[in-house]
């Protein structure tokens, strides 16, 4: 396993839609690597994933937030390598954090 370090503080200022689209970048990877049979880069991606998830799960339950519960589901379904689709539910919050940073950019040259 490749060892990898996570800014835990830079982590938890992003917002929660970053978050999620950043772990859902992993869980692409880890998918992806699988279905070329990348055992290694499988497991780099999917503890990746883990330790993105964690410490989301971590704000989250510091927050008191009802998302915790829906996170912690999607954690499980993710780390039995089963299911596939978790795939795709993590991904549209990639997509969503890519459109919602488009718009930031395109407000931002406006006021320019």
């Amino acid at each position: 396993m490749i060892d990898h370090i996570i800014d835990k503080e830079k982590w938890q200022s992003l917002p929660l839609i970053e978050q999620l689209g950043n772990i859902g970048s992993e869980v692409g990877r880890t998918f992806a690597a699988k279905r070329r049979g990348n055992k290694e880069a499988m497991e780099g991606a999917f503890y990746r994933g883990l330790d993105l998830i964690d410490m989301t799960a971590e704000k989250l339950a510091k927050e008191k937030s009802p998302r915790l519960k829906e996170l912690l589901r999607a954690r499980e379904i993710f780390a039995s390598l089963e299911d596939e689709t978790i795939e795709k539910y993590f991904m549209d919050y990639a997509l969503a954090a890519r459109y919602q940073k488009m718009k930031e950019q395109e407000k931002a040259e406006k006021l320019k």
